[in-house]
């Protein structure tokens, strides 16, 4: 819940700051200010491409797009170093939280360095007055509380790391932790000399399919709480993409798991069904073999689902490394 209100409150914040922003440029431009005109469009524009707007634009191409809007917002702040207006120059003071902010560190430093040279490189000149280098000594200060906020930003995600270990929608394990987890599985089972195998679950949609995402994000919490009951206590699922799980099925052969596979596709199936979405669901099993480890592993329950998917969808395959078939099909569109 806390978690839902931070958003909210971050959303509202968002649409308030881009609206009066965008309000200024529009002062600006009436006043013929025409560089504070570009700069709080530009800052507006800063803010409408962030997540906190809409959290589709955590692709990776509106990334893109707000990174490049900052890198001209600081080139046009320190334009104004030499083009004006003076009150302008104070909103440098924004660029060490804009960039510890939007970019990685290293590229954040640099751009801090960057422009903290320029500015020095802009009081040694015989027209800049005395205001400039009090905005050196309070840029310097921002710097230091910006990298202060960066430091207690990574001690946290580092202290939260191994809490953070599920999906929020489908609380399935992130699959940061996946090849580690199913390393240890492995050594077990190569221990104890146990079976072991894995199943990769996703739903047979194409790309094009852009119309369902909105109800295939709705009906993904119901998908992360079928697996989740149809799981023993010591089988492990993760969400390894946006519409695929992985499950590891330690002490179950190959055959034993594909059973299983083929009983939660139709789960599924009927899941999504009575959701009145016209969905199949494939999956491919892979069995431990010698010499496997967990990439391997997964290359092959991967290989197993394509070829399941390539075969028309709504079936299981079981991959085999022996000569002779190397997947063998279960299932079908006949099961339902």
């Amino acid at each position: 819940m806390a978690q839902m209100a931070d958003k909210f409150l971050l959303s509202r914040l968002a649409r308030l700051s881009c609206l009066l922003l965008i309000g200024l440029a529009a002062y600006g431009a009436i006043l013929s200010i025409w560089l504070a005109a570009a700069a709080a469009l530009l800052c507006g524009l800063l803010i409408w491409t962030t997540p906190a707007m809409n959290p589709g634009n955590e692709r990776i191409i509106w990334v893109c797009i707000n990174r490049t809007i900052a890198l001209i917002l600081t080139a046009l702040l320190l334009a104004s170093l030499w083009l004006g207006p003076a009150s302008l120059t104070h909103w440098l003071y924004a660029v060490p939280l804009i960039a510890f902010g939007l970019f990685p560190l290293a590229w954040g430093v640099l751009l801090v360095v960057l422009a903290m040279a320029t500015i020095m490189i802009t009081t040694l000149m015989p027209e800049a007055g005395p205001a400039r280098h009090q905005l050196v000594s309070s840029l310097l200060l921002t710097t230091a509380i910006a990298g202060l906020l960066v430091f207690l930003r990574e001690y946290k995600t580092r202290q939260l790391a191994p809490l953070r270990r599920t999906d929020e929608l489908t609380r399935a394990a992130s699959r940061d932790y996946l090849s580690a987890d199913l390393h240890k599985e492995i050594q077990r089972s190569e221990r104890e000399g146990t079976d072991m195998a894995i199943a990769m679950i996703g739903l047979d949609t194409h790309l094009n399919d852009s119309d369902l995402d909105a109800d295939i994000r709705a009906i993904l919490p119901r998908i992360g709480r079928f697996l989740h009951s149809q799981l023993r206590d010591f089988d492990s699922y993760y969400r390894v993409a946006d519409l695929q799980f992985l499950i590891i099925l330690p002490g179950n052969t190959t055959a034993e798991s594909a059973a299983k596979a083929e009983q939660i596709r139709k789960g599924l199936r009927a899941l999504l069904v009575s959701q009145e979405m016209d969905l199949t669901i494939s999956a491919g099993v892979a069995g431990l073999n010698i010499g496997d480890d967990a990439d391997s592993l997964q290359h092959s329950a991967a290989n197993a689902l394509r070829r399941a998917q390539q075969q028309g969808g709504n079936r299981v395959q079981s991959y085999s490394p022996w000569p002779g078939p190397a997947i063998k099909a279960i299932g079908g569109l006949q099961h339902d």
